[in-house]
């Protein structure tokens, strides 16, 4: 409880500060492109986030949305890309789960993402969906745990990086059922697809956006999504909950900008991106995709991410995972 009042004060504290700021914002904004900052390779969830966003802010606000693929340290080079960049508006960071992980699974970060970071607006969430190659023997997650069990440490997971959701979601899901295998970390979403469709890997948590069409196609089997309930994209794919009570890893992408930033650019932001998740076309895009858009107000982000931080800790510290 007293992590939880931390977190939750930590967010509010972070709002007030930005509602009383009085700096000015620039009388037309945005007056030249701006840059979003993905901490992942292209093809994968948080891009795929983060290009459909920037494509209808780009149409709607008559100035590129540029996104920018920075990838290393599990997005901490991102992040802290757009912590030191300069506060007018011009450089944001598509946030994701992977924040939140961070901020419990690395002890020696050089920023905090809640304290140096203004939060701006929700876009969207998603559970991530346990996949196999169709050769893989397994058909369902019991079948999977017992193959598993018989073989330790013969199976391997992937994962979009060290640290990632999609790792630390299977860390808990191994602590949970007890198994072991061995981890192959990537670049990003796409590349550890490729390699899963390849049969270079056994398994993968991988995004929904990310795998939902090689799932409808065939190229993967998909085990179960990593949420408590099943997903509207994929009814037939049972809820990981389903087999292990109280199981949930859904992740999610946001947009924070530096520290400093005018409250009335983020306020335009916020409203703004608000205005797109209402776009039938754009969340339709994302219902297709396994979204669920996400918004609210300046103070309701800052609030989730918040909740998020300390979720995701305590999934962390149960899967025993901290990196110096």
């Amino acid at each position: 409880m007293l992590r939880r009042r931390k977190f939750l004060q930590l967010g509010a504290a972070v709002v007030a500060a930005s509602a009383s700021r009085a700096a000015a914002a620039p009388p037309t904004y945005p007056a030249r492109p701006v840059i979003m900052v993905v901490g992942f390779s292209p093809g994968g969830n948080t891009d795929i986030v983060a290009r459909l966003m920037a494509q209808w802010l780009s149409q709607h606000l008559g100035k590129p949305f540029i996104v920018e693929n920075r990838t290393g340290a599990g997005t901490n080079l991102a992040t802290e890309s757009v912590v030191r960049a300069a506060p007018d508006g011009y450089t944001l960071l598509v946030a994701s789960a992977a924040n939140a992980v961070n901020a419990t699974l690395y002890r020696n970060l050089k920023f905090n993402f809640i304290r140096d970071t203004e939060p701006v607006a929700g876009i969207a969430s998603t559970p991530l969906v346990m996949c196999v190659n169709p050769s893989f023997p397994a058909r369902s997650v019991p079948e999977f745990i017992a193959q598993a069990r018989a073989n330790p440490d013969r199976l391997n997971f992937a994962s979009s990086g060290v640290g990632s959701p999609p790792h630390v979601a299977t860390e808990l899901f191994k602590a949970m059922t007890g198994i072991r295998m061995q981890h192959v970390p990537y670049r990003g979403d796409a590349e550890a697809i490729s390699d899963l469709i390849g049969a270079r890997v056994h398994v993968y948590f991988a995004t929904l956006p990310g795998s939902i069409g090689f799932i409808r196609t065939g190229a993967l089997r998909a085990l179960a999504v990593s949420a408590a309930e099943r997903s509207p994209a994929l009814p037939g794919v049972p809820a990981m909950a389903e087999f292990l009570q109280g199981y949930d890893a859904t992740i999610w992408n946001g947009l924070n900008a530096p520290k400093g930033t005018p409250a009335e650019v983020v306020t335009e932001l916020n409203k703004q991106v608000n205005a797109g998740l209402r776009d039938p076309k754009l969340s339709g895009r994302f219902a297709e995709l396994g979204a669920k858009v996400l918004p609210g107000s300046v103070q309701d982000y800052a609030r989730f991410v918040a909740e998020e931080t300390e979720k995701w800790g305590l999934i962390v510290k149960s899967a025993g995972s901290q990196i110096e």
